[in-house]
């Protein structure tokens, strides 16, 4: 690859780092703690590429000039496809495609009391991790409020779901529970995000159905997309 193009996609490929974290779609593919290292890498890689570009055309001088050469300028391609297209987050799709592990945590691991209010809002992680790990009893019979996705795994089930990330969109796994008595949901289509207020149906979430709990749903309303879908 000759010079120019080398440092023309070090321009744009820092340009896209940019775009995408000051944009904010950088919440689709990274957690947001990153977020401070992306801006400081697109920087660094746009002063590289304008310092190397100055340094060549001082260095070549009147006689510079472009040769005809088409091939690597096809690997400017997917740079332009980042400035054109912005893949959405994962969604139902993912979730369809994987399977559920039970989080790494001790049996005995203390959990907090729960919120006092009448129906807290809990994270799907925290809801699951709970009925998983914690055998004191806290969650049965309790009202909870859960915010995810629709999920229709097979015809006639819906799940709330959402994608829980270590560290980015590489490592993402589903974080799933499934609805009873949602017949509302179950119009809906996959990827509309709903809030679902219900109790857990105890004993549901087995190794047999890979640690999928079960909510007894009593409301469900849609609300907007959240800025940040994943959960950490």
């Amino acid at each position: 690859m000759r010079r120019e193009t080398q440092n023309l996609l070090l321009l744009l490929l820092g340009g896209a780092l940019l775009k995408i974290a000051l944009g904010g779609s950088y919440l689709r593919y990274v957690k947001p703690a990153l977020f401070p290292w992306l801006v400081v890498a697109g920087v660094v890689m746009i002063a590289l590429s304008a310092f190397a570009i100055v340094r060549d055309v001082r260095a070549s001088g009147p006689g510079w000039h472009e040769h005809n050469s088409r091939s690597p300028w096809m690997l400017l391609l997917p740079v332009f496809a980042i400035f054109l297209i912005a893949p959405p987050a994962l969604g139902s799709d993912s979730v369809t495609r994987d399977r559920m592990v039970a989080p790494a945590a001790p049996k005995e691991s203390l959990f907090p009391s729960l919120p006092p209010e009448q129906a807290p809002l809990l994270s799907l992680s925290e809801f699951v991790t709970r009925v998983i790990w914690d055998d004191s009893g806290a969650l049965n019979g309790r009202a909870v409020r859960l915010q995810g996705f629709v999920v229709h795994p097979t015809p006639g089930t819906t799940q709330l779901a959402r994608m829980r990330i270590s560290c980015c969109a590489a490592d993402a796994a589903p974080v799933k529970v499934d609805l009873a008595a949602a017949a509302q949901a179950a119009e809906l289509p996959a990827d509309t995000w709903i809030e679902v207020t219900g109790k857990l149906r105890p004993g549901t979430a087995t190794e047999a159905n890979d640690y999928v709990p079960t909510l007894e749903t009593a409301l469900i309303r849609p609300i907007p997309t959240p800025q940040d879908t994943y959960e950490y």
